[in-house]
């Protein structure tokens, strides 16, 4: 089935056929204590996340305008048009809560199509991982109250929708011809190696602190929990298996993250409770 037409069918009829018209103008943001409001602020990720989803946008949309599959293309469409929505959320809410952001930089059209589309589509593959899990943590802790949770769950659950789209890359790649298979094999390659270089890099230059390297357990800590590595890569797994479940199982699921967080556990011992309550 993988790499047929109706791989293809059910990759773009799931996104298509599960979208939420939510507004985002119209979300109704909670109104926060002074303690919690001074946390959200505190994290060090919204000048990040609102650069990321602006480039996310302009990446999908420009390889989707060389497409030319009518149902492809529409998928594409809204799943460009769904980033740029995350934008515009991220945008309210730090309206909404008075959060300062450096100067956006301008978002150019990328030359390598192909190259942004998927460098967006590994991201979210990776991102998502450590997002849901973070999330969690944040939900249980009480960082992040109830209202607050069901206003940003709509994003979340996108998330994970543009997860299960990127079945694109394993479509595509059965459609090659033969010669250009090897070639996108090493552009697939080269797509991790950069993603993993950009990642290091923002952990380094988190806060201007070289020290934030950890930066997926110290987001944890901010947002209400003293939280072990161990612990944390628990609720990313058990999150991430139970947003991708109710999904049709015909579609894949990511593997390479997922695997290496599951071998990396090995070593790390047994997490403690708070991890599996």
């Amino acid at each position: 089935m993988i790499g047929s037409e109706a791989h293809k069918m059910l990759f773009c009829r799931m996104l298509l056929d599960t979208f939420n018209p939510y507004r985002p103008a119209i979300l109704d943001w909670p109104r926060l204590d002074d303690a919690a409001r001074e946390g959200l602020v505190s994290l060090p990720m919204w000048d990040i996340a609102v650069q990321t989803e602006g480039k996310a946008g302009l990446r999908v949309k420009t390889y989707g305008e060389q497409i030319s599959d009518p149902l492809l293309a529409k998928a594409v469409a809204l799943n460009a048009f769904e980033e740029s929505r995350h934008k515009h959320v991220l945008a309210n809410l730090v309206q909404a809560y008075g959060i300062t952001l450096t100067p956006e930089p301008e978002y150019v059209k990328p030359r390598n199509p192909e190259w942004a589309f998927m460098v967006t589509g590994y991201s979210e593959c990776i991102d998502s991982f450590f997002a849901f899990g973070l999330f969690e943590v944040a939900r249980r802790s009480g960082f992040f109250p109830p209202e607050l949770v069901e206003t940003i769950e709509p994003v979340m659950q996108e998330e994970g929708r543009h997860i299960l789209f990127f079945n694109w890359a394993a479509w595509y790649t059965c459609n090659l011809p033969w010669w250009r298979k090897p070639s996108f094999v090493l552009k697939r390659l080269a797509v991790w190696a950069f993603l993993i270089w950009e990642r290091l890099s923002i952990a380094r230059d988190v806060n201007g602190n070289a020290q934030d390297n950890n930066f997926t357990v110290t987001g944890a800590n901010r947002v209400g929990a003293a939280i072990k590595l161990p612990e944390l890569l628990e609720f990313c797994l058990a999150e991430n298996d139970r947003r991708l479940e109710g999904y049709d199982r015909r579609l894949l699921r990511p593997r390479t993250v997922p695997t290496l967080v599951r071998f990396a556990r090995r070593f790390m011992g047994r997490a403690n409770r708070f991890a599996r309550a």
